[in-house]
């Protein structure tokens, strides 16, 4: 037999099907990104309860996703560090390779899904710098609002030489981003990403730049713009700044994936090193100087211009469109292509407007998440409490919904309703003070609203979508009755497990009689009635989660009277101070449950009195508690007892006898141990 997987990495691998049903793996922020040859392997409960992990999202065809939160860069290493991992570069069987290409169809249109996981893995590995660039912005934003420094945003103002190094510290990285860009975008098609680097890095040169202000340039005029050009071998070049473009890279990659692929497949194997990257800057350097850069700025800029367009007709309407769609764009990965935008209105108009409505989404999405955390800790629900914890920390301190989204309000949909009604409150509030704009790109966390003005408009704009979300989940909870009523009902069982193990050396013990000091065995025969009542089959109560017999076979009282008995011999090793329910071990292994009344735990013992302790023993008859049943009534729950073998997986016998009218103590299940 196997060991046991003990680190979380082997936990992880081995709930995915094991080494073998990997056939990739990579990563983002927040999430690892399976290749599975058959996702039917997954075992998703299994794998949500593993320590460390947010949750687990399965992907069309054989993807998966395992939300990690910050810890996912630590997490991936360790399981290609694994043994039984041989890393990326493993050699696949036929099998393999043949089960990979069925993966890339995934969802109703392919190409659908292939363009925007192209769009999200260009962008996903530079998050991380992306991030720690826009802290340095918030920082420069922040102390100009304080008056420590002048305002750093404007291109006339001239700061003290310190100031301009810490200005560098976030330009190196968001005037350098299409050659990040187009590093990753050439990774994903399957060439050469460092050939892709260098055809953009012709573009980012200054000499390239250069070549405007030679005396041959000329200025034309060019869709209502002026641009110039200059030319080279006879044909126009269009000499722009590239910093920060994204759209350029984005389309030169796709094009030159094409390009590598026609070439690897035309050239000899043995040629291949040198020629395919040659002939690949040779075709694709004068294409992306000459065609694609100025296609890719000119689509970036329609688009910007299209969104300005809606913005400038009403502020108020995109100020509320744009965080109600950003909760369906996410999971879709829509939103990146606003990413780009957001960089192109920065470089040109000095500000963006689309980030932030986007933080009263982002805030809203918080929101829910905090009202999950408090629901958590409210239930003892510890596993959703990390989650929660986890999930908030990455989005207040980094404005990273991902852990949220995944790793919570997508398991749980009745979250999307009460979180869009938060985004729709933040949104109105900056609507209706003519929008806010940012003076740099920055996630929308706690430490980046020093980047928004208004300001204070934005302020109270996300601090209403976070409380107005977080107190619509707390009032009507993240769960469906059922879910929650199944997650009582596994509380229960998992602190009665724990009790048994305490309780379980000491019941011989106080089962022995006097007299030699020998211990006598009671043996179980029969569980009977805890309460007076009608017999009913157990799949006629109204609590799912009973009626599949998830937790056991038994049976349903409908009580005429108030008096809770213990319906066996044993020790109490579940006594709740609500006195809904009380859990029983005998001293020949048998655990019987009495859970008194249906989702009654939400009263917290308003209508019940509580006569035994944990621990105690408890002989046939003993009264264990008393309810008021019309009180129970009166507050809209059902009343109806439910007796159950906890263990009936475990004996050789448990049989139910409803049908009957039964007083307490008569025989209401039959046992054989």
């Amino acid at each position: 037999m196997p060991p046991t997987p003990s680190s979380t990495a082997e936990q992880i691998v081995e709930q995915v099907g094991g080494p073998g049903n990997i056939l990739g793996l990579t990563h983002c922020a927040t999430r690892l990104r399976f290749e599975l040859k058959d996702a039917s392997a997954v075992d998703q409960a299994a794998l949500e309860k593993i320590p460390g992990v947010l949750g687990a999202v399965p992907q069309g065809g054989d993807r998966y996703q395992v939300v990690i939160g910050g810890a996912v860069q630590t997490t991936y290493n360790e399981i290609m560090g694994l043994p039984a991992m041989s890393g990326p570069g493993r050699q696949l069987s036929d099998a393999d390779v043949k089960a990979a290409e069925r993966a890339k169809a995934r969802g109703k249109v392919a190409w659908v899904d292939t363009f925007f996981e192209f769009l999200s893995d260009s962008f996903r590995p530079i998050l991380g710098a992306l991030l720690g660039a826009s802290l340095f912005i918030t920082l420069m934003s922040l102390l100009a609002t304080l008056g420590v420094i002048p305002n750093w945003s404007d291109p006339t103002v001239v700061l003290p030489p310190q100031w301009q190094f810490v200005n560098l510290c976030w330009q190196g990285v968001f005037i350098m981003l299409p050659l990040m860009v187009a590093y990753n975008a050439s990774k994903k098609v399957n060439a050469d990403p460092w050939v892709g680097f260098g055809i953009m890095a012709v573009l980012m040169l200054p000499a390239f730049r250069a070549l405007g202000e030679d005396p041959a340039a000329r200025q034309v005029d060019f869709a209502g713009q002026t641009i110039t050009t200059i030319d080279v071998f006879g044909v126009p070049l269009t000499i722009f700044d590239y910093s920060s473009q994204v759209f350029p890279p984005l389309m030169m990659a796709a094009v030159l994936g094409l390009v590598y692929k026609w070439l690897k497949r035309i050239i000899p194997d043995n040629l291949q090193l040198i020629f395919v990257p040659f002939l690949s800057m040779l075709v694709m350097i004068p294409l992306t100087a000459f065609l694609i850069g100025p296609i890719g700025v000119y689509v970036g800029a329609w688009l910007a211009g299209a969104l300005a367009a809606i913005n400038s007709f009403s502020p108020f309407i995109f100020a509320v469109l744009i965080p109600l769609l950003y909760p369906f764009m996410v999971p879709l990965g829509l939103h990146w292509p606003l990413n780009a935008i957001m960089l192109l209105n920065i470089q040109n108009l000095g500000y963006d407007f689309i980030q932030g409505p986007m933080g009263a989404w982002n805030f809203a999405c918080f929101g829910a998440t905090a009202g999950v955390l408090v629901l958590s800790m409210r239930d003892r629900d510890n596993q959703m409490r990390q989650t929660a914890t986890g999930a908030l920390a990455a989005g207040l301190l980094g404005g990273i919904s991902e852990p949220s989204l995944y790793g919570i309000h997508l398991r749980f949909k009745r979250i999307y309703p009460r979180m869009l009604v938060g985004c729709l409150t933040g949104g109105v509030i900056i609507g209706l003070f003519g929008g806010v704009k940012a003076s740099g790109f920055a996630f929308t966390s706690l430490l980046t609203i020093p980047v928004f003005s208004p300001m204070w408009v934005y302020a109270i704009a996300i601090a209403a979508a976070f409380f107005v979300a977080m107190t619509l989940v707390i009032i009507s909870d993240y769960r469906t009755p059922e879910q929650k009523a199944e997650f009582l009902a596994e509380r229960a069982q998992n602190e009665a497990d724990r009790a048994l193990e305490h309780a379980t050396a000491s019941a011989p013990a106080a089962a022995a009689v006097a007299g030699g000091g020998v211990a006598t065995l009671v043996r179980t025969s029969v569980v009977v009635a805890p309460v007076a009542g009608r017999v009913v089959p157990l799949e006629d109560v109204a609590d799912k989660v009973f009626a599949s017999r998830a937790l056991g076979e038994g049976v349903g009282i409908e009580p005429s009277d108030g008096h809770v008995i213990a319906p066996v011999e044993g020790v109490l090793v579940t006594v709740p101070e609500s006195g809904h329910a009380f859990g029983i071990r005998t001293d020949d292994g048998v655990e019987v449950l009495v859970h008194v009344g249906i989702d009654t735990v939400q009263l917290d013992g308003a209508g019940f009195q509580v006569a035994v302790k944990p621990d105690q023993r408890v002989a046939v008859g003993d009264l264990l508690g008393k309810v008021d049943l019309e009180a129970v009534r009166a507050a809209g729950y059902d009343p109806t007892t439910i007796v159950v073998v906890v263990n009936t997986a475990s004996l050789a016998s448990v049989t139910p006898l409803p049908g009957s009218d039964a007083t307490a103590g008569d025989p209401v299940i039959e046992v054989e141990p």
